[in-house]
């Protein structure tokens, strides 16, 4: 009889601003439009004390492709960041307490 393996293992990423500091993050969600792809990322920190520290609050970013390596980048468009933001919410709410403010 084969036993089911209940671990929990996240999906993370590492991503690097532009001096170069590496941040780790959890893939919680993905959303694909006919536009774009978008990942909400949750920070992970080695430290439990600044995971306490950290405000909690989601990242999202939009998934690019060039030559077929997938890049991350900032959503610039207000509007656009919106209506993502609010669709992850929408579908996270139910897993995690989430202010709106």
């Amino acid at each position: 009889m084969a036993e089911k393996n209940n671990e929990y293992n996240p999906d993370i990423i590492t991503l690097a601003d532009d001096n170069g500091k590496e941040y780790s993050f959890e893939i919680l969600d993905a959303i694909e439009t006919d536009e774009a792809r978008y990942l909400a990322l949750l920070p992970t920190f080695q430290d439990p004390q600044k995971m306490l520290d950290d405000s909690g609050e989601l990242v999202i970013v939009k998934v690019g492709e060039e030559n077929g390596e997938e890049y991350f980048y900032e959503i610039e468009d207000d509007d656009e960041y919106e209506t993502i933001a609010d669709a992850f919410v929408d579908r996270l709410q139910d897993y995690f307490e989430i202010d709106n403010k």
